[in-house]
């Protein structure tokens, strides 16, 4: 299918998203999964910039924490407000359009920054950034999450997420051999910082033209609540009632936030367990390249037929043995259990943001924007962690924190795995837009081949099947 080139859309609209296959879907989620590289590097870097400050800036760990505090403060206020309203109004593209540009701006912001040599100036910029990624992420965890065939929904953000993990894992490798190599205590690591920055800046500018120009479906709120009909035969339930999904921006909340200490903290944990920075910063990518592995190891679990509210299950449990295994034990070995939850931590944001979205139908792309927001718990439990390792003098000790929080996320899939079980197995078990169907609801007259040609008709023709108004218009330019 070729798209149209439509900039903005009317969410309320009757168009192709509901209807695309897993054909037609490839060309527009593999464009969008571009951009899970693009903030997988900038989070990546984010984790060795957190301990060059420390020693260059000579701040401590909890003031450290604040730029992960500005980083993922974005997340909070953006997806509930600006961001969400943006999705919500003119729909995916514009929504990609302004955080590449937010980001743009944010990556330009760092180099008064280091001239300036200053850390609130860095925070600021890292909010910037933080502002940009969020509203991106707005757009491309829920553009993932519904283009295409409901049943692969977890498995298509999961090998999206493990491009993610791959730009986290190529960050830190090239700050210890590249942008920081024998300047990680200098003057000389700030201005690589800029530079750094000015270059994804100017790649984030060419990712605009990208989207302007690239013909892309749009999956509009009407569009999902015409799925799921088609899917549980029923009305949605009010948004308030939507307990599956509140439970899951609760997981979601207290995952991501122990993910960032866990990721924020790892290269003083391993300097305290007695290796160098250099080496460090090498483990971390260790850690970060398991991470990406096995979400890719996740995705195929799925696709041979795991369900993925057990995956979620497993791995969480696995980040709170391991970061028990890690607090509790010394050196090398200690060093070894955190990178294991790295590893663990791999399919659970993915997991918890599908799962969470399932059968929300006109209330999904509010709900992903809550889930989004649900990222800011990375402003939150960092800096316990961070004053924690301040006043014991003991990374190990602080690593505790993130790892009560991995408990706390566990509500989520034990719900999942209980309460919800039936409703989630049965979006993921259906075969709706695995091929093109006609759908069976459609009155004889509306089946003719020579009549009904694109996923477009099909969706219009049921509505106006199903409602005897007139369907509303496409777009709105």
């Amino acid at each position: 299918m070729l798209w149209r080139r439509k900039i903005t859309i009317d969410d309320q609209a009757i168009t192709d998203g509901s209807g695309i296959t897993l054909k037609q879907s490839l060309f527009p989620n593999f464009l969008v999964t571009i951009l899970f590289f693009l903030w997988g590097f900038a989070y990546g870097l984010l984790d060795v910039l957190n301990s060059h400050f420390q020693a260059e800036l000579n701040i401590s760990a909890s003031m450290a924490s604040g730029l992960s505090a500005a980083y993922f403060g974005a997340y909070f206020i953006c997806p509930l407000t600006v961001s969400g309203w943006i999705l919500r109004r003119y729909g995916f593209r514009v929504t990609f359009m302004t955080g590449l540009a937010v980001l743009a701006i944010g990556c330009l912001l760092f180099w008064p920054s280091g001239v300036k040599a200053s850390f609130g100036g860095f925070c600021g910029s890292m909010f910037v950034v933080g502002a940009g990624l969020s509203t991106l992420e707005t757009g491309a965890d829920n553009f993932l999450s519904i283009c295409g065939p409901p049943r692969y929904s977890e498995i298509r953000l999961n090998l999206a997420q493990g491009v993610q993990g791959a730009g986290s894992f190529v960050a830190p490798l090239l700050a210890s051999r590249v942008f920081f190599a024998n300047t990680v205590d200098t003057q000389q690591g700030l201005k690589n910082v800029q530079w750094v920055y000015l270059g994804i800046a100017c790649f984030v500018a060419l990712l605009i033209i990208l989207f302007w120009l690239a013909p892309m479906p749009e999956v509009t709120d009407a569009d999902m609540g015409l799925q799921e009909q088609d899917i549980s035969q029923g009305d949605v339930a009010p948004f308030s009632k939507q307990y599956n999904l509140f439970l899951g921006v609760w997981s979601q909340f207290c995952y991501v936030g122990a993910q960032v200490a866990v990721a924020n903290y790892f290269i003083n944990f391993a300097e305290e367990a007695g290796y160098s920075a250099s080496m460090s910063s090498n483990l971390l990518a260790v850690g970060q390249g398991l991470y990406t592995i096995m979400r890719f190891v996740s995705s195929g679990l799925m696709t041979l037929g795991v369900k993925p509210r057990y995956i979620l299950a497993v791995y969480l449990a696995l980040c709170f043995i391991f970061g028990v295994a890690a607090t509790t034990t010394h050196g090398a070995t200690s060093v070894a259990m955190l990178i294991l939850v790295l590893s663990s931590e791999s399919a659970c944001f993915a997991t918890i943001f599908t799962l969470a979205l399932r059968g929300l139908g006109h209330h999904t792309k509010r709900g992903g924007s809550l889930l989004v927001a649900a990222i800011s718990g990375g402003a939150a439990i960092p800096p316990m962690t961070g004053a924690v390792a301040t006043n014991t003098g003991s990374f190990h000790r602080a690593m505790a924190i993130p790892t009560a929080f991995y408990v706390l996320a566990w509500v989520f899939p034990v719900y999942a795995n209980t309460v919800s079980k039936g409703f989630l197995d049965g979006h993921r078990e259906t075969d709706l837009n695995v091929e093109a169907k006609i759908p069976p609801s459609l009155p004889p007259s509306l089946s003719s081949a020579n009549k009904i040609s694109t996923p477009s008709q099909i969706i219009q023709n049921r509505y106006i099947h199903q409602h005897p108004k007139p369907c509303p218009s496409q777009s709105k330019t």
